[in-house]
């Protein structure tokens, strides 16, 4: 099994995450990668990785460009003014999207003050203004998906933050095309490592507070906070904004877990560089390694026993338990007190779910109480390929580890076309299996 390790001990942004990946590709992959970023260059956007050293490490620092300049250097021009500077790919020295409220003077998300006295043109985009540049770029379907995906987590996050409906949350234009090439950046280093498994560190955020024309906000962002609900993160001992909301984005999109590194054998060490220099090496770790095949994850199984639910009830109840982030969600028959039959509703889920499952186990169900077990799991190595036949592809779920190889089609894709040639899917499996079809 591959495994990726990101530690998020300084915090993420999203060019110190591209950096860091970016230092796990070989030559033909890096040119792959910048030539695909390539498709950036109408917009004024160019993507430039260069040597950084911090506290004498080497690394990279991915230079995000607009119009040939990084965008801390627009910020310059806009006269912003901050008391708390902090090394990652900030929009205003904050790289993520500021939502703007129009009738109130171009409110920012930390509401930084901006003045209009320069001649930059301002524009603000919508999520259909994202969509439609992320799908104007040279690269694949996946990639594109997976940064909208993103982007969905940005402007959720960023409308329950200002209380306003996520169609009317808008990106200022600069900072939308800086954060559109660390989104579509990372996304596309992702598919090019392909890992099996990502395991994320718990995350520094940094404290403290940022002045803006309307008062004194927080550190961490109210919208990173959203992002990062149920993911374990710490302060730190940097008076500074470490984890910006496009790196919690990203990182909530990509892992599947967060805990410490896990055994591995490693391979390759990526170190992606922030701009300010701190007392600790400001960067992203990246390790790249593999498992033997298999391995082993904390979960939690949340509980509940119920004796005055429909079956009917019971049925959306583990639906909705799965769609809220569960592994799985199954129900028993079980006997209760005073000799009445019941149901105990069962879910199993990583702690970065934990929440989420819970609240949706109080919400569908009649319970008052909900257990919790934590619980250690072995997992077999995991791969989903594809099977192409005359009457379509068949997805296929391979699983191999602890000296087993297990192989099975996908039920969907093998009724399908049992329908189409009125046969049993029995029949269809083991035709797909003997090449038959």
């Amino acid at each position: 099994m591959k495994l990726l390790y990101l530690d998020c001990s300084m915090g993420a942004a999203g060019d110190m995450l591209n950096a860091a990946l970016y230092e796990l590709l070989d030559d033909e992959k890096k040119r792959l990668y910048l030539d695909a970023m390539e498709s950036l260059s109408p917009a004024g956007v160019s993507v430039r990785p260069e040597k950084s050293v911090k506290c004498g490490v080497t690394g990279t620092h991915m230079r995000v460009l607009i119009e040939g300049r990084e965008e801390h250097e627009h910020e310059h021009e806009h006269h912003h003014e901050h008391e708390h500077e902090h090394g990652h790919e900030h929009h205003h020295e904050h790289e993520h999207e500021h939502h703007h409220e129009h009738e109130h003077g171009h409110e920012h998300e930390h509401g930084h003050e901006h003045h209009h006295e320069h001649g930059h043109h301002h524009e603000h985009v919508g999520m259909d203004g994202i969509r439609a540049r992320v799908e104007g770029l040279n690269v694949s379907e996946s990639v594109k998906s997976n940064a909208l995906e993103v982007y969905g987590l940005i402007a959720d996050a960023e409308s329950e933050a200002h209380g306003v409906p996520v169609e009317e949350i808008h990106f200022h234009e600069v900072g939308s095309l800086d954060a559109v090439a660390d989104v579509v950046g990372c996304c596309l280093l992702m598919e090019l490592i392909s890992p099996d498994r990502t395991v994320v560190s718990p995350v520094c955020t940094g404290f403290g507070h940022v002045h803006c024309a309307h008062g004194i906000l927080p550190v961490p962002a109210p919208a990173t906070l959203n992002i990062m609900r149920g993911a374990p993160c710490y302060a730190g001992n940097f008076k500074t904004e470490l984890l910006t909301p496009t790196g919690a984005a990203l990182l909530r999109h990509f892992a599947d877990e967060f805990a410490e590194m896990p055994l591995m054998t490693l391979e390759k060490t990526g170190y992606g560089m922030g701009r300010k220099d701190l007392e600790q090496a400001n960067c992203v770790r990246a390790v790249l390694g593999f498992s033997e095949g298999c391995g082993q994850e904390t979960v939690f199984e949340l509980a509940c026993s119920v004796d005055d639910m429909t079956g009917e009830r019971v049925g959306f109840a583990v639906e909705s338990l799965l769609e809220a982030g569960a592994l799985d969600a199954w129900w028993e028959s079980i006997g209760m007190k005073k000799g009445r039959p019941g149901v105990k509703i069962c879910a199993l889920c990583r702690d970065e779910a934990r929440e989420d499952v819970r609240r949706v186990m109080f919400r569908m169900t009649s319970t008052l109480g909900v257990r919790e077990t934590e619980m250690k799991r072995s997992v077999l190595e995991r791969r989903q390929t594809e099977l192409e036949t005359a009457l379509g592809r068949i997805r296929v779920k391979e699983a191999e580890g602890y000296g087993t190889v297990k192989r099975k089609f996908e039920y969907e894709d093998i009724a399908r076309i049992a329908k189409a040639r009125g046969l049993a899917p029995d029949e269809v499996a083991e035709m797909a299996d003997k090449g038959l079809i």
